[in-house]
């Protein structure tokens, strides 16, 4: 009876969730923002991990009571919460006698006691009958931990006991204090002084932050369903500016991506031109447009070349297949750019032979049924044992599998007999069958858009992608890379999102000098250097847009030490339908871009370019901006400047021929209207300025100011001619030009634009 008392008082513990350490009272409290510590006191039983920087304290019950930065004495921890530094954790209660005396439901054990042999920790999951072994490693930069073994010891002599399994793991959890910045991607706790990181070693450590009032819960863990045993994480403590460096190190230690040596490269911080029809005939003329805006990377849609992602079979442009794609490279690297590609790589279209005209078993399934009734090759009802509840009913993603054979279905049944109807056999070009009773009915994984059908990742396909696109890659002489749809894989996204994108990158040779991604997720990090660029917006919006995206989403990213992409930025020509892409739209998104050092994306369009009136001056634009870039001009007091998204700037190339930022201010309402006259006014050294131009062609303006000290400029400190009669200037209207109006006010020359009248040219 004693045995059976103590098992049901060890119940009685669990049942309450973590209970606090009996020595965390001697511990000094943090205070939410990192508190100054002189002095730790360490019970003889406590696991002291240390290195330069940082000293760990871990109580024999398995919580962690201290994390001293040692260089400012801070304590990092919310100290005394009782919080289980490891647990196990069961989706529900496997042991007999524990899943009888409690409900079946997710429930975590912490651990009951750990102890320090040499570089491992041993920890006892007394409860539920698991002993975890995880190995220690210590060295100047970080603490590695690596959950090496789970081992099951529950045997006892009271009953025959079986060997449970464990879902899910946390082998390190800390309650790390709340400080002025966390970096969710990169799992970082920070402020001016101190950086506490939780940094996954490969890509089966789920990783994550839980909030917890002043402070959060940085995880380190296993799922089962991915792998158990194995996984890793490094934790380091530093200085803020130091804290790449102790990255750096983790990835050379552990073979990672370089993810810090790609974010510290020069190649980094410029803008791409992004060609999505590139053809052996057309790419001399990108490249011209691209040298006019400065850009020194060009990347390549892949299917300027491929019919379809799967296979990425050679289109008819490209006769010579790899040959030719590497001398359209070539072309590009000869212009004085690096080459790079934008990829989509799990998942292939509709057309291609993944899919069509035999269904490759490798394609990922969202639901799985059972036919209730053969049915021939003509039925056009699908029985199914299941509900097809909460199946996809948008069109294009309404396609089932049965074998070799694909079926659209219309509509479904969500009450018995349940059913798929209104079916058309043989979707997709594939061959309407019989099928017995029985067979296996998949719902296909098509995508949001909807034209492609996703991958499984946990067999071989993704690999047979990869293995052709870095062969495209290498051949082709890519440096770098965009992975688009990085979001279409299956659950866990955690985990399959990383994985997907890495058996890529190990693909692609030389490595890339960076590569950007559509969705990210922890370890990821080091793949994609940058994070997303966020899909096109008209011009009409394109200033507001860029706020409520880009611009928000910058200083988030900013916090995991890195940065995005401002683009990608379409092109328009003026039409009946748009004012078309104008300079000062340009200007804003890369002037906001440049605020967070973050580069932008112009996709090319010929057409729209060869159109467009005012191509040179946007392409201007861009290039001044892609010139401070690469020399770095930009202070700490412009970026600031530039932060204030109200507040539009423009960039001047001076009298002297140097760079210069003016804040300046649209005048709305040129000649009464808003357009084809756009007009903006800043003032500098004493004078009011204006910069104006056509939206869409050449006229002329009549300006009602006086002439005196009045000033037309191509570009600053380059007079043009300015006709005059009586109190009204002619000035042409067509590329930008600036106004000098020395001796008049900003509202009398704003006045004046207002009254202006605008001559057919």
């Amino acid at each position: 009876m004693g045995d059976r008392r103590e098992f049901f008082k060890q119940m009685g513990i669990l049942a309450t969730g973590p209970w606090p350490d009996a020595s965390s009272a001697a511990l000094p409290r943090g205070s939410g923002m990192g508190s100054v510590v002189a002095e730790t006191v360490v019970r003889a039983d406590s696991v002291v991990l240390e290195n330069p920087e940082m000293r760990l304290v871990v109580s024999s019950s398995g919580t962690a009571q201290s994390l001293i930065h040692k260089p400012s004495g801070q304590e990092c921890l919310a100290v005394g919460t009782g919080v289980p530094m490891f647990t196990v954790t069961q989706y529900r209660l496997y042991d007999n006698e524990l899943q009888l005396a409690y409900p079946a439901k997710v429930t975590s054990f912490p651990a009951q006691l750990v102890r320090r042999e040499g570089d491992r920790l041993i920890v006892t999951f007394a409860l539920v009958g698991y002993e975890a072994t995880i190995g220690v490693k210590i060295n100047d930069a970080y603490i590695a931990f690596q959950l090496e073994r789970l081992q099951y010891k529950g045997f006892t002599s009271l009953t025959h006991k079986r060997k449970t399994p464990i879902d899910e793991t946390l082998f390190m959890q800390l309650p790390v204090l709340n400080r002025k910045n966390l970096g969710e991607w990169l799992n970082v706790m920070w402020d001016e002084q101190v950086a506490v990181n939780l940094l996954a070693t490969d890509y089966h450590a789920r990783i994550d932050a839980q909030p917890c009032g002043n402070y959060h819960l940085l995880q380190a863990g296993t799922v089962g369903d991915v792998q158990s045993e194995g996984a890793g994480a490094a934790l380091i403590t530093t200085a803020p500016h130091r804290l790449l460096d102790r990255i750096a190190r983790v990835e050379q230690d552990y073979d990672l991506p370089r993810g810090v040596e790609s974010r510290r490269r020069k190649e980094y911080q410029y803008s791409y031109y992004e060609i999505q029809d590139t053809l052996p005939s057309n790419i001399d003329r990108h490249l011209e447009f691209a040298k006019m805006g400065g850009f020194r990377l060009t990347q390549v849609y892949y299917l300027s070349f491929a019919k379809t992602a799967g296979h990425f079979e050679w289109r008819p442009e490209y006769p010579g297949g790899g040959g030719d794609l590497r001398r359209v490279v070539d072309k590009i690297r000869a212009a004085g750019m690096v080459p790079g590609i934008h990829i989509h790589y799990n998942k292939a279209h509709k057309q291609d032979p993944y899919v069509t005209p035999k269904p490759d078993p490798r394609l990922n399934l969202r639901r799985s049924f059972t036919l209730a009734a053969p049915i021939d090759e003509t039925a056009t009802v699908i029985p199914v044992e299941e509900n097809p509840a909460l199946c996809a009913l948008e069109e294009g993603r309404r396609i089932l599998r049965i074998q070799n054979e694909l079926v659209a279905y219309e509509r479904y049944t969500t009450s018995m007999p349940y059913q798929f109807e209104e079916c058309r056999r043989g979707e997709l070009g594939t061959q309407a069958t019989a099928h017995v009773e029985a067979s296996r009915v998949g719902l296909l994984d098509v995508d949001d858009w909807p034209v492609f059908v996703r991958f499984t990742q946990d067999t071989s396909i993704q690999e047979e992608a990869a293995e052709r696109l870095g062969r495209i890659y290498r051949e082709a002489g890519f440096e770098f890379t965009y992975f688009d749809g990085a979001e279409d894989v299956p659950v866990p996204y955690w985990y399959t999102v990383s994985r997907a994108q890495l058996l890529v990158y190990q693909h692609l040779e030389p490595k890339p000098l960076f590569a950007e991604g559509a969705c990210k997720s922890h370890f990821s990090w080091h793949i994609l250097t940058r994070g997303n660029a966020f899909d096109i917006f008209r011009p009409e919006v394109i200033k507001a847009a860029t706020q409520t995206y880009a611009a928000a989403e910058a200083p988030r990213v900013a916090k995991d030490f890195t940065s995005i992409n401002f683009g990608w930025i379409g092109y328009w020509a003026p039409s009946h339908e748009t004012i078309g892409t104008q300079p000062d739209m340009l200007e804003y998104v890369t002037s906001r871009a440049a605020a967070w050092g973050c580069p932008i994306a112009l996709v090319g369009n010929l057409k729209e370019m060869e159109a467009h009136p005012r191509t040179p001056d946007n392409l201007e634009v861009i290039r001044r901006w892609e010139d401070v870039r690469a020399q770095g001009w930009l202070k700490a007091e412009h970026r600031m400047e530039l932060r204030n998204l109200k507040q539009e700037h423009t960039l001047l190339i001076n009298e002297r021929k140097e760079f210069e930022l003016a804040p300046c201010k649209q005048i709305e309402m040129v000649a009464g209207t808003d357009q084809p006259g756009r007009a903006f006014i800043f003032e500098r050294g004493g004078k009011v300025y204006v910069t104006y131009w056509h939206t869409s062609g050449e006229a002329t303006l009549e300006l009602p100011l006086v002439t005196k000290h009045v000033q037309l400029m191509k570009e600053l400190g380059e007079p043009q001619q300015v006709r005059a009669n009586g109190g009204v200037l002619r000035l042409p209207l067509g590329e930008r030009r600036y106004l000098e109006c020395a001796s008049a006010s900003c509202q009398e020359v704003i006045n004046s634009f207002q009254r202006a009248r605008i001559l057919p040219g």
